[in-house]
């Protein structure tokens, strides 16, 4: 994706509606480094988090996100497509082993050719609200870089936006940005999954500061699964 793309989609196509509607508000821009690899360790709450986010700072913000988003056929595959290229997407294949080690690999690339890489260190939609237990991949990237890592709270899209639901309705959205987290005392252990615990504990703690959420100490991907078969089938069984 070209940056002419990305600033036309952000300055002229989308960015302008969305302010326009939703009025979002922003805090703390001025912890984002004005050039050099860094990395936005947010919360997730909603799939507009990936649209609010860029929008809201003047950095481009890069994402990793699922292949199937570049993947689909037709007029709706097309223009999810265009969508994930629009907000700074880049597509990587997800899943654990060499697919983990892979995206990894790309995220490595983001941060160490001076852009801003956007994680979601919960790995996945919060189910409840709430804040979940982060995946270690984010402390990783962050030792073995030395990019600084820049908290980041998303308030309110879930409301905005529920699970679900196609377009976000009219409420107000903002985004928290915190002073980067010190993970000095860690260099050189990218290897060592003691630190790597700590460093990403560390991080989220610097989020839930910043969001205010309850902070629950276990994977949010379990948790879904969990809620999910708790849920009553079509027959009722």
């Amino acid at each position: 994706m070209s940056d002419t793309y990305y600033r036309l989609f952000k300055h002229v196509l989308l960015g302008p509606a969305l302010k326009g509607v939703y009025q979002p508000w922003v805090e703390g821009e001025e912890h984002i480094p004005a050039s050099g690899g860094a990395i936005l360790a947010s919360n997730h709450l909603s799939f507009s988090d990936s649209v609010f986010l860029p929008v809201v700072i003047e950095r481009k913000v890069v994402f990793l996100g699922k292949e199937e988003y570049f993947t689909g056929k037709g007029v709706k595959g097309y223009a999810t497509k265009a969508f994930m290229e629009g907000v700074g997407t880049i597509p990587v294949h997800r899943g654990g082993g060499r697919a983990s080690e892979a995206a990894l690999r790309t995220g490595l690339q983001v941060v160490q050719g001076g852009e801003l890489l956007g994680i979601y260190p919960e790995g996945t939609r919060s189910p409840d609200g709430r804040l979940y237990r982060g995946k270690t991949g984010v402390a990783r990237l962050a030792i073995e870089s030395g990019a600084p890592v820049i908290p980041v709270a998303m308030i309110d899209t879930h409301i905005a936006q529920p699970i679900g639901q196609k377009v976000p309705k009219r409420h107000p959205i903002g985004v928290r940005i915190g002073a980067p987290i010190d993970l000095s005392d860690f260099a050189g252990r990218q290897e060592d999954r003691a630190a790597l615990r700590e460093a990403t504990d560390r991080i989220m703690a610097a989020i839930a500061e910043l969001s205010g959420q309850e902070y629950v100490d276990r994977d949010a991907a379990l948790v879904k699964r969990e809620l999910a078969k708790d849920q009553p089938s079509e027959t009722g069984e």
